[in-house]
């Protein structure tokens, strides 16, 4: 799903660049790529990422609460790793999520900030909402940076 500056595909009136572009190659993970997570814009301070319902729904037809860790958790630890720099990197210590709303159709948009960048830690908040604006979830992740050996 490559967007084009002639004719670029919108999600919830966001343009979708090239994902190999966008991640630099890094990629969004198997996991991420198989939910049909795309990224919007990546920074360490923030980044942000849609994600179709459809495909991602729990029994009862609502996104499933693992799909907004997902989310976070992607869009957490890319901007945590891209902000870690060369030789290092960033790894997942904990994640917490707060759902507040449902999702049943449509795409989710979720937008992480930086809340600490530090030289050993980073922590990103990702708000998750729906094409109206209402806000679904609130994840919050830590990671720890590591040198590379």
């Amino acid at each position: 799903m490559a967007a084009t500056n002639a004719d670029p595909q919108r999600i919830n009136g966001m343009p979708i660049p090239d994902q190999d572009e966008i991640t630099g190659g890094f990629g969004r993970g198997g996991l991420a790529e198989r939910m049909g997570l795309l990224i919007v814009s990546l920074s360490p301070q923030r980044s942000v990422a849609v994600l179709p319902v459809e495909g991602n729904e729990q029994p009862m037809g609502l996104l499933h609460g693992g799909a907004y860790c997902v989310i976070g958790e992607t869009l957490g630890s890319i901007a945590a790793n891209l902000h870690a720099g060369p030789g290092r990197y960033a790894v997942g210590v904990d994640i917490n999520a707060t759902h507040t709303a449902s999702a049943t159709s449509g795409w989710v948009t979720a937008v992480c900030e930086a809340i600490r960048l530090g030289r050993s830690m980073t922590v990103h908040e990702i708000a998750v909402e729906d094409a109206d604006g209402r806000r679904l979830s609130t994840v919050r992740i830590t990671n720890m940076i590591r040198t590379r050996r």
